[in-house]
């Protein structure tokens, strides 16, 4: 990861409400739920039936399940409704990610990361170490980071994150209430019959598999306005600016609109390749962010120095 302003800050020690680091990984975090379990074991053993009782025995005698201020639990710690945990994720065989990210920004309240494509913001599925927040954790000495919004992992660019806890709610509200300009760009098949801009409003649900997205009929609960940037030759370079936050939002209005984004493997059709194979990303960059700044009011900008190449 390389950074360009100085981290202002460095946190090394866990205290209470503080997330647990490893190995420059954060803890996960579990509020108990209402159940009828007896220990913390038996809660985990429900919540998460993927995972058999002997790894969470394991992971309990290796010191990887800890209460809220970072004292590893005991096998047999009582189950307390409300009580907040934290736990290690561990992946077996996780494949390393070849590829940085650039720090724009870091101060006391808020960072910012350009992430390079195939790099998770978070932990998910196959990725615990490999990911941006682990590393941005590792690298800014923060393990109270924690991402304001998502991109997908094969989306690159611009990602927030907020540093202090004390701050945080204010800019998550940037997001929550749609104060935040977000721009980005893609690369996709010419659309020449299409009057410029144009703005795609249209009804996403879940669709099949359900890793996907789809248009179906009903109110639209989404809204994109496209420009066209660069409008010759087979394929086009287009701004989109997404007026709502659904899931794969652009990815499937330009989909729908006849021009898929290049490398894209889940639109319109799905073609899952394998995860280590880099050779082809999605064109499609979170290029700029702009708001004004909660805190104190000025306007803030930041833009992604990443070139999208056909």
């Amino acid at each position: 990861m390389h950074v360009r302003p100085t981290a202002t800050r460095r946190s090394d020690g866990v205290t209470p409400g503080t997330r647990a680091l490893r190995d420059g990984v954060p803890a996960s975090r579990l509020q108990l739920p209402p159940g009828d379990w007896t220990t913390v074991l038996d809660a985990l053993c429900d919540r998460f039936p993927a995972i058999d009782r002997a790894t969470w025995r394991d992971r309990f005698a290796r010191g990887r399940v800890l209460d809220a201020a970072g004292h590893p639990l005991a096998m047999h710690a009582p189950y307390r409704l409300g009580a907040e945990i934290q736990y290690f994720r561990e992946v077996d065989d996780e494949p390393r990610v070849p590829f940085e990210a650039v720090v724009l920004h870091a101060d006391a309240h808020l960072v910012v990361a350009d992430k390079p494509h195939f790099l998770p913001v978070a932990p998910t599925g196959a990725f615990v170490r490999e990911t941006l927040l682990g590393r941005l954790v590792q690298g800014l000495g923060n393990p109270d980071l924690v991402p304001l919004h998502r991109i997908d992992r094969a989306t690159a660019g611009l990602v927030l994150f907020s540093a202090d806890p004390g701050s945080r709610a204010r800019y998550q509200a940037l997001f929550r209430e749609r104060r935040i300009d977000k721009t980005y760009q893609a690369l996709a098949p010419a659309l020449p019959a299409l009057a410029f801009p144009h703005v795609r409003r249209s009804r996403l649900a879940r669709g099949e598999p359900f890793f996907r997205m789809c248009e179906v009929p009903g109110e639209a609960n989404s809204e994109t306005r496209i420009d066209a940037l660069q409008a010759s030759g087979p394929i086009w370079r287009y701004r989109l600016h997404p007026l709502s936050g659904r899931k794969h939002q652009l990815r499937v209005h330009m989909a729908a609109l006849g021009a898929p984004i290049m490398g894209d493997e889940l639109y319109p059709d799905v073609a899952l390749r394998d995860r280590q194979d880099y050779g082809t990303p999605l064109r499609l960059l979170a290029q700029a962010l702009a708001f004004d700044d909660p805190l104190d009011g000025r306007p803030r900008r930041f833009e992604s120095a990443i070139r999208l190449e056909v």
